[in-house]
């Protein structure tokens, strides 16, 4: 099934990519790219996309295009795949899936439970040495890392009312399905179960799942607050949105095309992280307004539950991670 989906994505952008390139070949210095996610057209990170679209394409140099709510896949990891093989796809990841996807353990720092808590660190982050370190590992497996954007707090939204971690017990939780997932799920106590979002709401609905983990902006623009009643305000996560797209994409561009383009995704990326932070309050005010109820609970409690998680170093970083990357964020 997997591999259907993976053709069907690379035959459908393959295909517009050959026909921009046929029927305007007169003007083929334009640059075709396609900016593709999962998440509702209403969501920063969506609109992030079209804003960096609109930008590239009023230079007269870039074809862009978006297509978000999961339109190509709803499947990050199968969309990061496509770029990988040379579709010219930028797609928003996060640093715990291209972790797992691309066997770099440290890059699980960055979405790692109650390690970043200040979106603003994330402006610094592209000129820190390991990020660039990072960007050269993921480039010999035919993937540029461009930048992070803020892009939530994620917290879990249940059917059940979740005050103390002992209350998550048991719970059938979507959450990431990868290492940093898994772990938050066993010392936090409940079964991480690893399904595409657009499963979510019908998972609910039909009570396999009793909640998900996931940012504020998602849940509203899922309208989650129809199926789930109580938000616990963990903040275990600082999520971001990790921008890739296909190293043979990049290099086909010239030197000056590709600073344009890494320049206006970085600027936007600042632009729209802040904005998210600033839309947040709105979109808990509707959890409410929509009758959830909002607990604030005792993160030190959930902080202290996970951790083993570093003393056993299950997530594998190397020694002294952790104050490197806060020494080169400062």
């Amino acid at each position: 099934m997997k591999k259907t989906v993976l053709y069907s994505i690379g035959a459908a952008i393959l295909c517009g990519v050959l026909f921009s390139s046929c029927t305007k070949k007169a003007s083929d210095a334009k640059i075709p790219v396609t900016f593709a996610g999962t998440e509702a057209a209403t969501t920063g990170q969506s609109r992030m996309m079209q804003a960096v679209a609109d930008k590239l394409n009023e230079t007269g140099r870039f074809n862009a295009t978006v297509q978000v709510a999961g339109a190509l896949s709803g499947d990050t990891d199968a969309l990061v795949t496509q770029a990988k093989l040379g579709i010219s796809l930028v797609v928003p990841s996060d640093p715990g899936r291209l972790a797992s996807q691309f066997k770099i353990p440290d890059l699980n720092i960055l979405m790692a439970p109650y390690i970043l808590t200040d979106p603003a660190v994330l402006k610094k982050l592209p000129d820190t040495a390991l990020f660039k370190e990072w960007q050269a590992e993921l480039e010999k497996q035919g993937i540029v890392y461009i930048t992070n954007m803020y892009n939530g707090f994620r917290c879990f939204y249940t059917t059940t009312p979740v005050k103390h971690v002992s209350d998550l017990s048991g719970l059938r939780i979507r959450g990431f399905g990868n290492s940093i997932g898994n772990n938050l799920a066993r010392y936090l106590g409940f079964a991480n179960i690893g399904i595409s979002w657009g499963e979510v709401f019908p998972g609910i609905q039909s009570k396999t799942l009793d909640g998900c983990e996931v940012q504020v902006a998602t849940a509203d623009g899922a309208r989650l607050y129809e199926v789930i009643k109580n938000l616990a305000m963990t903040k275990h996560y600082m999520l971001q949105s990790a921008f890739v797209c296909s190293s043979a994409f990049y290099n086909s561009m010239s030197p000056a095309d590709r600073e344009l383009f890494t320049k206006i995704m970085r600027d936007a990326a600042v632009e729209y992280g802040e904005i998210i932070a600033g839309e947040e309050k709105g979109f808990y005010d509707n959890m409410r307004k929509n009758g959830v109820t909002i607990t604030d609970v005792d993160i030190a409690e959930f902080q202290k539950a996970i951790e083993p998680l570093y003393t056993n170093n299950d997530l594998g970083f190397s020694a002294g991670l952790k104050d490197r990357l806060f020494s080169e964020l400062k």
